[in-house]
């Protein structure tokens, strides 16, 4: 995959000159390091918790101008190059607050996100708010969904399955239940579960639909993704 690189943005300078100092000065290391080890040592911490960093995230946001999406992408590529965790989650939180601000081309820019340093933590947010949200607005995105659950990449291919969490009655349902099919063999756990989980979060829209996906392909579908998409309806 070709190297992205941060486009040139007086926006993200603004931000970028204050994010560190801010968010660092309020660094806890005590926490940093159980947070570091509850993410199984995928990155290092500054130790904040979400209400603390949002609370700096508006400090380091004030007088700052309405961003488009040039400024967006070099944000979260910036934000991304920086080695602490909380820097992807300031950069989520704006890609999610902005989203409909971003055009079909950011897509290769989130998938470059979900590939980096790739974890539940960074990849499900993304999944949900930012791809989903992208797919939402230009539905000619799923022709890209149907390549990304067939990637070797399993954060990929997670993605591709979450990417509809948010979509309640517009969701894609013979989609959702071809990518769970298409997926259900798969032997890591993180797969596993995001089939579950997707079937389980549509559940909330289609309980009847859910539970006779499951019963119609309990013999293909690990018994992780069938407990969680019945978790709240039963068999």
């Amino acid at each position: 995959m070709a190297v992205i690189t941060p486009p040139p943005s007086a926006y993200a300078d603004t931000v970028l000159g204050r994010l560190p100092a801010v968010y660092g000065a309020a660094a806890d290391p005590e926490r940093a390091a159980q947070m570091r080890a509850y993410m199984k040592d995928v990155a290092p911490f500054l130790g904040l918790t979400s209400p603390v960093r949002r609370g700096l995230s508006r400090e380091v946001l004030e007088g700052t101008p309405r961003p488009d999406e040039t400024d967006l992408t070099a944000l979260a590529l910036r934000c991304w190059a920086l080695p602490e965790r909380e820097y992807a989650y300031f950069a989520i939180d704006c890609l999610r607050r902005h989203v409909r601000l971003l055009s079909s081309g950011f897509l290769p820019v989130a998938r470059h996100l979900v590939t980096t340093v790739p974890w539940w933590d960074t990849v499900d947010h993304l999944a949900a708010h930012v791809v989903g949200g992208l797919v939402a607005a230009d539905p000619k995105l799923t022709a890209d969904m149907d390549a990304w659950i067939e990637d070797d990449d399993l954060w990929v291919a997670r993605t591709a399955l979450l990417h509809q969490l948010r979509h309640k009655e517009e969701t894609d349902t013979e989609r959702l239940f071809a990518y769970c099919l298409r997926q259900a063999g798969h032997g890591d756990f993180f797969i596993r579960k995001a089939i579950g989980w997707a079937l389980r979060e549509y559940a909330k829209t289609d309980a009847d639909a859910v539970r006779s996906f499951v019963a119609a392909h309990r013999d293909v579908l690990a018994p992780l993704s069938v407990r969680e998409a019945l978790k709240n309806v039963g068999p």
